[in-house]
């Protein structure tokens, strides 16, 4: 049993010599705009290889519109995802801190940044499109903590997504250098080898012709003409060849042959829809004028790439690190980051782990380490869990942060990643989780970390099956509940409590005199939680037949009190009817599912179904 002890954090004197208190509120985050980005950039890259982990953090413009719509202990990990998504559709990430990490004994080594983003067509393309929503508490969080709107909005970072780069590269159409070995195509046939010797011929003459010396100068009429066909071209300074091509098979026939002229770089510049429109060749002097216009390309690639990419180069950082990257409540920050970096979410839950495995594939969320040390407290947020470990643990931590910001950037802004870092490196040592062995295998981390990577789905859902699937219902208890035990009720007079209703139902029938309680899922609905199964059926099929004895019932019945299986809220989600009370969006589920039945009975007037037999009502 681990006693209660004394816990600390200390941060080296080195970084705040003008402060020897270490006040939290000073710890120092460097703020990253769209004015210092590029050198940013080049620091964070470094610090992303020679770290361990990275931490990251979301402020977003919001989370949910509704108190229902919020990720509640009664929602499945299906239902959480389809929450996480909605709100990751709908609001816009506004600050991505980032901060690479490592653990030594008891340091923490830290480099946090705290990246200022927003949307905007950077290109001048006319894509994407942005609009969002905001939520007002949200909004004046950040407001309190510092963050300038103001500069955001004309200083903020822009990005695009995987999915909308490749759609810009397919509308501007830049020349691309080949850096890689092309194969050569198989099976020449006839016409390969004629078009094949055709470009060879060209360029041998336009080589030759451009580096004649004795060439007599023409008038430039003509010379004009003459480039034009000949397809003549000027790259800078040096001369250049535009090989028009038909097929992506023609384009490889041309790099192949290519190959027997060293002097020569090969550009292809695309066509809409990805293939290529040409291939332009660039001559070039010399071996030494070859390397300088290999450089040169490819630093005009990797500014054209933070053009376009944005924010999104340092989520390439972290991808291509595969670093582990650890979070709070993942699932909420993580749909973002698919959304806005990656692709539109999928619909569904395995689906999303998958395609963000491909470009993350070791997440960690600290509520679930969490979880391991306390799984009847309620610590799902990053003060109440810090607290819970100082009051309970001894596990100083000495954090030293290297990228100290300017004296007027020392606000709370990105303070949470140092948190999560610093709550990682705690739960790194209670948990007595070994460092990686020199002796293992690259990239395997210890077993006692692998048990939890990649849980997307919250803390109090369970990672089963649908149909048999557990949720919690009480904060104070690890007692899952079969989602077949919950019966949603609405249709109540306002401001009834879960108590008032739970006392309504009480002895109305015999399963509701034993074990059951009552909790509001918003002003307007609530969820009946049954111990024994079976009951809920029992309940439904009551509230049909009007075989609910008292006279107060009743009366609620003939008002409008209806109820749901667990079936119908899970429809509710799935369909995107995010109305502002969730009786609303039940009913609007109703009404659909109505309108549906109905146009399939039109469809087929003179056909029933009968378990698995299809009858004819006109042979009846």
């Amino acid at each position: 049993m681990l006693q209660r002890r004394l816990f600390c954090t200390r941060i080296s004197k080195t970084i705040f010599q003008s402060n020897p208190g270490h006040n939290q509120s000073k710890w120092s985050v460097k703020q990253v705009s769209k004015s210092n980005f590029s050198a940013a950039l080049e620091e964070i890259s470094t610090f992303i290889s020679d770290s361990d982990f990275i931490a990251v953090s979301l402020k977003n413009t919001g989370a949910y519109s509704a108190p229902w719509q919020r990720i509640l202990p009664i929602d499945t990990a299906h239902t959480a995802y389809l929450k996480a998504k909605y709100a990751a559709e709908r609001f816009q990430v506004l600050q991505f801190a980032v901060c690479p990490f490592s653990i030594r004994g008891s340091k923490l080594i830290v480099h946090p940044y705290n990246f200022h983003l927003f949307p905007r067509d950077e290109l001048k393309i006319g894509m994407p499109s942005y609009s969002f929503s905001c939520q007002s508490s949200y909004l004046t969080s950040m407001a309190r903590e510092g963050f300038d709107f103001n500069a955001c909005i004309y200083d903020g970072i822009s990005y695009l997504s995987r999915s909308q780069e490749s759609a810009a590269i397919d509308r501007i159409g830049n020349a691309s250098h080949i850096t890689c070995t092309v194969q050569s195509p198989s099976g020449h046939t006839v016409a390969d080898s004629v078009f094949a010797e055709r470009i060879k011929s060209r360029l041998k003459r336009w080589i030759s012709a451009c580096r004649d010396t004795n060439k007599k100068p023409e008038d430039a009429l003509i010379s004009s003409l003459r480039k034009i066909v000949s397809g003549d071209e000027v790259y800078g300074s040096r001369p250049c060849l535009s090989i028009d091509v038909c097929s992506e098979r023609q384009v490889h026939l041309v790099l192949e042959t290519l190959k027997d002229f060293v002097d020569v770089i090969p550009l292809l510049t695309p066509a809409k829809g990805g293939t290529t429109m040409s291939v332009r060749v660039v001559l070039t002097s010399s071996e030494e004028d070859k390397i300088l216009l290999q450089k040169e390309l490819q630093n005009e690639e990797k500014e054209h790439n933070k053009r376009i990419r944005g924010f999104r180069e340092v989520i390439d950082l972290i991808s291509a690190s595969q670093k582990p990257v650890v979070a709070h409540n993942s699932l909420n920050d993580f749909t973002f980051v698919h959304s806005k970096f990656l692709a539109p979410l999928p619909s569904t839950l395995d689906e999303f782990k998958s395609s963000l495995c491909e470009v993350l594939p070791n997440v960690l969320d600290v509520n679930h380490l969490m979880k391991e040390i306390s799984p009847l407290k309620k610590v799902n947020n990053l003060p109440a869990s810090i607290s819970y470990l100082k009051q309970r643990f001894f596990a100083p931590i000495d954090m030293e942060i290297s990228n100290q910001a300017e004296a007027t950037e020392v606000k709370t802004l990105g303070h949470d990643v140092l948190k999560i870092s610093e709550l990682f490196a705690k739960l790194y040592s209670i948990l007595r989780i070994a460092p990686k062995a020199p002796e293992a295998a690259e990239g395997h981390l210890p077993d006692a970390i692998e048990c939890y990577l990649n849980l997307f789905n919250p803390c109090f859902a369970s990672s089963h099956g649908l149909a048999d699937e557990g949720v919690s219902v009480w904060t104070d208890s690890t007692r899952k509940i079969s989602i077949k035990n919950l019966v949603f009720l609405w249709g109540f007079r306002g401001g009834t409590s879960a108590g008032q209703l739970k006392s309504l139902l009480h002895g109305s029938h015999e399963v509701l005199h034993n074990e059951f309680d009552v909790r509001l899922v918003d002003k307007s609905c609530a969820v009946v939680v049954f111990g024994n199964p079976g009951f809920s059926e029992v309940l439904l099929q009551l509230m049909d037949s009007g075989g609910i004895c008292t006279s107060i019932l009743k009366e609620m019945l003939a008002d409008g009190l209806t109820a749901a299986g667990y079936e119908a809220y899970q429809k509710v989600c799935e369909l995107g009817l995010w109305e502002a009370d969730l009786a609303s969006s039940f009913e609007r589920a109703l009404e659909e599912n109505d309108s549906f039945s109905e146009a399939h009975s039109q469809e087929l007037p003179g056909i029933c179904w009968n378990n698995d037999e299809m009858i004819n009502l006109d042979d009846l």
